[in-house]
């Protein structure tokens, strides 16, 4: 193999690595959520259970009617991340771009109501992650040599997929494939 292949395996196995240690560490920094060891899924809390996301977003969508396209700061308290996006945007990437990819409401990381509050170490570690995805989109995959895409990026859902912990560890064996797959016998 080429030193530039071998180099840039070398840097996205770091990087995986990181990844994984970072999950790891943020996973454990949060302290209202218990794990249900059987599909790697986190409880939700009563805040979320009894939490009406679509209300809360209609709500929302009301308050800042006619101030849709004001950058987020000026609109809403504490924003840190995405300074400079449009609030109606803003609603809609922690809509579909942090809940949905992590398969949790708004009340995952804020207090509903409050949605200025830090209480909750889920909203910091978030925060971090964005941190996390944008190194990496921004400094780690422009290095990598011949990858398909001119503009490769990841997000929430390339780990998450859906569910608040990445999944760490593969199935313990390879799915079936071919005819056994179906249940069908090879012939003799």
């Amino acid at each position: 193999m080429k030193k530039q292949t071998i180099g840039a395996i070398k840097l996205v196995s770091l990087v995986a690595l990181g990844l994984v240690f970072l999950s790891l560490k943020l996973m454990s920094a949060s302290t209202s959520v218990d794990v249900k060891a059987q599909n790697n899924q986190i409880v939700a809390s009563q805040d979320e259970q009894s939490f009406d996301q679509t209300q809360a977003l209609d709500t929302l969508r009301k308050r800042i009617a006619g101030q849709e396209n004001k950058p987020a700061e000026e609109v809403f308290k504490n924003i840190r991340m995405l300074k400079g996006v449009p609030a109606a945007r803003l609603l809609k990437i922690m809509e579909l771009g942090y809940a949905r990819s992590l398969g949790v409401n708004c009340a995952h990381c804020h207090v509903a109501g409050g949605w200025e509050k830090d209480d909750k170490p889920t909203k910091q570690i978030a925060r971090d992650m964005v941190t996390m995805a944008a190194a990496i989109n921004n400094e780690y995959l422009k290095k990598i040599k011949n990858l398909k895409s001119e503009t490769p990026i990841i997000n929430c859902t390339t780990c998450h997929r859906g569910q608040t912990k990445p999944a760490l560890n593969l199935p313990e064996s390879p799915p079936k494939q071919g005819p056994a797959a179906l249940g069908q016998r090879l012939p003799p």
